[in-house]
C-alpha cells in the first residue's frame, strides 16, 4: 500500500473516530441538560407540594384548636343543662303542687300526686291562697 493511501485511510479513521467521539459528546450533552431540566421540574414540583403539606398542616392545627374550644364550650353547657336539670327535679314536686292548687286540688290531693308530707301540702294551700 502507498503511504499517502495510508496516510489517509489513517486520517479517514481518525475523523470518524473524532466525528463518533464529538457525536457522544454532545449525547451526552443533551442528556445532561434533559437530566437538568427534568432535576429543576422535579425540585419545582416538590416545592410546590411542601407548601401545600405546610398548608394541610396548618389547616389541620387550626381545626384542633377550634375542636378544643368546641369540646370545652360542649362540656360547660353539659354541665349547665345539669345544674338546669338538678335544680327542676328539685323544684318539680313544688311547682306541679303549685299548678295543682290552682286548679283547685286539695290536701291530699297534693300528697299524692306530688309526694308531698302533709305539713308541706299545707304550706302549700296556704302560700298560694287555696284553705282546704
Amino acid at each position: 500500500m502507498d503511504e499517502s493511501l495510508l496516510l489517509q485511510l489513517f486520517g479517514l479513521v481518525l475523523a470518524i473516530l473524532v466525528a463518533m467521539q464529538l457525536g457522544s459528546f454532545l449525547g451526552q450533552r443533551r442528556l445532561a441538560q434533559r437530566q437538568l431540566q427534568d432535576q429543576t421540574r422535579l425540585d419545582e414540583r416538590i416545592d410546590k407540594l411542601t407548601q401545600k403539606l405546610n398548608e394541610y398542616q396548618q389547616s389541620n392545627i387550626r381545626m384542633g384548636e377550634e375542636l378544643i374550644t368546641l369540646r370545652s364550650k360542649l362540656s360547660q353547657l353539659e354541665n349547665k343543662q345539669q345544674r338546669l336539670e338538678q335544680q327542676d327535679v328539685q323544684n318539680m314536686p313544688y311547682n306541679q303542687a303549685s299548678r295543682l292548687v290552682h286548679m283547685g286540688a286539695s290536701q291530699d290531693d297534693l300528697m299524692q300526686a306530688c309526694g308531698l308530707s302533709r305539713s308541706e301540702a299545707e304550706l302549700m294551700l296556704k302560700l298560694h291562697g287555696n284553705k282546704g
